[in-house]
């Protein structure tokens, strides 16, 4: 069989088994699979494949199938055009999250001199590392309550050599790092436990997805601690699941004063902004 012929049938399955994007599906794991680049496909439509391949192949597209997201098929994802190591030990980064960075990128770059900034929940350091890569003002401390997802973060922040940059740091919220902050920003669990989610979501760590009171209870924790640990005209930027907003909004109110929300790229309600 022909990559061409190989690709349309994969498709289909995947289509079958209500993947999101079955053809972009199946062609990122054929490249995976035949270790090329997935562009690369388009140059050799009428390659034959070996039997080794298509077998390598075909349990590729049977794992993804029963929901397993590829980035966890193929170690890694793109995020703010920069590529991370991906396990199941993370989150999957979400483009939705691309907003939060874009607006610390903006806050930083209005300094003169160095941002001091904070991650919490670093998970892949993806936040991290994508904001200290694009704003070249801003030095990082970022933490986990996971040692398996800093240990990730810990090879992205190696790969991107910005180890002098980001700082990652084992502990619960903001407690395990140093100081006071100009911007703290955060992609905590903000879902409720009976929310329904795609079998992709669900396959990724549930420590990662789900919070108590609805889906609110770390956020707002997060909303609580962080006036203490601000500097003077600091900014918190968290993300969160539109059905939380409300809690979230009666939080920032109480603890800051003042707060907006950020729309995500498909126009929902996803990053809250609070300062005082």
């Amino acid at each position: 069989m022909t990559i061409v012929e190989v690709l349309k049938l994969s498709a289909d399955y995947l289509r079958k088994h209500d993947a999101d994007s079955p053809r972009l599906d199946a062609e990122l794991l054929l490249a995976h699979a035949l270790g090329i680049g997935r562009l690369d496909l388009y140059l050799k439509f009428d390659r034959v494949l070996s039997e080794a391949e298509l077998t390598t192949y075909r349990g590729l597209v049977a794992r993804r199938a029963k929901g397993e997201p590829v980035a966890y098929l193929v170690g890694h994802k793109e995020f703010m055009g920069l590529e991370f190591e991906v396990t199941p030990a993370v989150l999957v980064p979400n483009p939705d999250t691309e907003v939060l960075v874009q607006r610390a990128v903006a806050i930083a770059r209005e300094s003169e001199g160095t941002v001091r900034m904070a991650d919490v929940g670093t998970g892949t350091g993806c936040i991290a590392i994508a904001v200290v890569h694009y704003a070249p003002q801003a030095e990082m401390w970022a933490s986990d309550i996971s040692r398996e997802a800093l240990d990730v973060a810990a090879r992205n922040v190696k790969r991107h050599g910005v180890g002098d940059r980001v700082h990652l740091e084992y502990g619960d919220l903001l407690e395990p790092l140093p100081g006071e902050f100009d911007v703290i920003c955060a992609n905590l669990p903000y879902l409720a436990s009976d929310a329904r989610l795609s079998r992709e979501v669900v396959a990724q760590p549930s420590g990662a997805l789900y919070a108590d009171d609805g889906g609110a209870a770390l956020v707002t924790r997060l909303l609580d601690q962080a006036p203490s640990r601000l500097r003077p005209g600091g900014r918190v930027l968290a993300e969160l699941d539109p059905a939380i907003l409300s809690v979230a909004g009666e939080s920032a109110g109480r603890n800051f004063g003042q707060h907006r929300v950020h729309r995500d790229l498909g126009g929902h309600e996803r990053v809250i902004e609070a300062w005082s």
